[in-house]
């Protein structure tokens, strides 16, 4: 009788959650379609949860966003062999985190390097998150993320801690502008579950996003000497042009000339001495697509020249970004100012 007067408790506990979690559902301010499981709102007294509401998950820009972070994630680590096809899944142990930051700063940390328990996991996730935040919060980012909403796979606060990274190593992508997503909040106060719909701004325009990164000698040149900007110009021009005029090609205006890419392309085929085949890149572009496909192009070939990949993006310098192209030339510039 005791056994089943315990199971039928058991049962009438159950049932009750389920209704809790039912009441969370149906109630206001819910975006309709979110699909929320009745497990998702077992919360202690206090607790909250976060949830993206679907509509914004399948947001085209949101979905741009994680597609554009992932290339970037494999790009910095091909070296390592590590693939990322979804941030969430990929994430959330602090393995490919711990890998990227390391990239990123040059800093070795001391965590183990494989961790399969759920307690190692997040021991090595606290330690890449300290020495991230340690990182950033000088420079006025708001820590939008912890060990917690990381491990449990929350993909905002994935998404935000990359985008946070990206920005501040100037990574050499464009982040799709003015991206947000809604989240269902709910939590439990007094044994009553409430939910709430908050807006995050994930990303702002790339000017804004642009501000964050340290000046450099070029952002002084621009804004205080001039006069200077010109002599670095008329230095550069004199160089490139000691290159191209071999191909009859001549330079006069730096950052109109190389924002399709093709001179960019010849330029590093002379200074490495060897010939790009035409069909590697757009020998005439005409959409903005081909220009970018040039430029980056461009880039690799500097890099397999031994140069480290420029900090500027290739859509900078198609949209005749002057900082962008000066960046990409002085570094050519300081490397093969010497070859003849």
């Amino acid at each position: 009788m005791a056994g089943l007067l315990c199971g039928t408790k058991r049962k009438k506990q159950v049932s009750d959650l389920h209704e809790e979690g039912k009441n969370a559902i149906n109630a206001p301010m819910l975006p309709a379609g979110t699909d929320i499981h009745p497990e998702d709102t077992l919360l202690e007294e206090n607790a909250e949860r976060f949830m993206i509401n679907p509509t914004s998950r399948d947001n085209p820009k949101f979905k741009d966003l994680q597609k554009v972070l992932i290339d970037w994630i494999n790009s910095e680590l091909e070296e390592d062999r590590i693939i990322v096809k979804d941030l969430e899944e990929d994430c959330y142990d602090g393995q490919v985190l711990q890998k990227l930051f390391e990239k990123l700063s040059g800093r070795k940390l001391n965590v183990a390097e494989v961790t399969q328990s759920e307690i190692g996991q997040k021991q090595k996730l606290q330690t890449v998150l300290e020495s991230v935040n340690e990182l950033l919060r000088p420079h006025g980012w708001t820590i939008e993320w912890s060990v917690d909403s990381i491990h449990s796979k929350n993909l905002v606060a994935i998404v935000y801690l990359l985008v946070a990274l990206a920005m501040h190593f100037q990574a050499p992508i464009r982040l799709p502008e003015h991206v947000s997503v809604q989240l269902v909040v709910i939590k439990k106060r007094e044994g009553i579950l409430q939910t709430a719909v908050v807006t995050k701004e994930l990303t702002s325009t790339t000017e804004m996003m642009m501000g964050r990164f340290e000046r450099d000698a070029f952002d002084t040149l621009l804004d205080h000497a001039p006069d200077k900007l010109n002599v670095v110009k008329t230095s550069l021009i004199t160089f490139v042009n000691k290159h191209l005029n071999k191909l009859n090609l001549e330079v006069t205006e730096l950052e109109s000339q190389f924002a399709d890419g093709v001179y960019l392309i010849l330029l590093m085929g002379l200074l490495e001495d060897y010939f790009v085949p035409l069909y590697n890149f757009f020998l005439t572009p005409e959409s903005f697509e081909q220009k970018v496909h040039n430029v980056a192009f461009a880039f690799e070939l500097m890099q397999d020249g031994g140069l480290k990949k420029p900090k500027a993006r290739p859509e900078d310098v198609v949209n005749l970004n002057l900082k962008s192209t000066l960046r990409v030339l002085y570094n050519l510039f300081t490397n093969y100012k010497n070859s003849e």
